[in-house]
């Protein structure tokens, strides 16, 4: 058996392996873990107004309603969320 022969095919691996090593660190992943909600659906009535949201990723929606306050003006946002089947 020629040990010679397989010198430069054993070198070439290596050399691969070192560059594939040396680059490896800085290799990101590409995956956006943002959600990116879509408003699906409004509603109005009197002082009070409602907004649907789906997260198709993660099968998840969100209602938000305004909250009057005890002088009818804006007190603030209420929201709940849930899960899609």
């Amino acid at each position: 058996m020629n040990l010679r022969a397989f010198r430069y095919p054993t070198v070439a691996a290596a050399l691969v392996l070192a560059g594939a090593l040396a680059i490896a660190p800085y290799a990101r992943s590409q995956i956006d873990a943002a959600p990116s909600w879509a408003p699906i659906g409004t509603s109005a009535s009197g002082a009070s107004s409602t907004v649907w949201f789906h997260e198709p990723g993660s099968r998840q929606a969100v209602a938000c309603q305004t909250v009057a306050g005890a002088d009818g003006r804006l007190a603030g946002v209420s929201c709940a969320q849930g899960r899609l089947p």
